[in-house]
């Protein structure tokens, strides 16, 4: 017989499932701002139930995001810094560039995107 290369005769098909967990908060400035930076603290916050907000969630990493919106127009990430946590420790801050201004009781919205990725491989022989 001569030589041959011998392959396993294998199958397999995976299944990779991602779910977003989207956690929405939202509250409205307390104070008119100008140039300078707006923080948001964590318990400045109501949630999705309209509850106040314990804690900002914790960002998975390079697996979720964030986006700000204020008055419903969603932000350019350079303006912004996220820190998740509770009371005293998470919160969100706005840079607000020269020339632009946020008004007392406008509304902002911070949603938190995580995905929750699964996967199945079954391997048939």
């Amino acid at each position: 017989m001569p030589l041959q290369i011998m392959k396993l005769a294998i199958t397999a098909v995976s299944t990779v499932n991602t779910f977003p967990s989207v956690e929405r908060f939202f509250t409205e400035a307390g104070a008119t701002t100008g140039a300078g930076t707006l923080i948001i603290a964590v318990e400045e916050f109501w949630t999705d139930t309209g509850a106040a907000a314990a804690t900002l969630p914790i960002l998975a990493a390079d697996n979720s995001y964030f986006n700000v919106y204020i008055n419903g127009v969603l932000q350019m990430d350079a303006l912004l810094a996220y820190t998740p946590g509770g009371t005293g420790v998470g919160q969100l801050v706005i840079t607000v560039p020269a020339g632009s201004t946020i008004q007392e009781g406008t509304p902002v919205v911070l949603a938190v995107t995580n995905f929750i990725p699964t996967s199945d491989t079954t391997i048939i022989t």
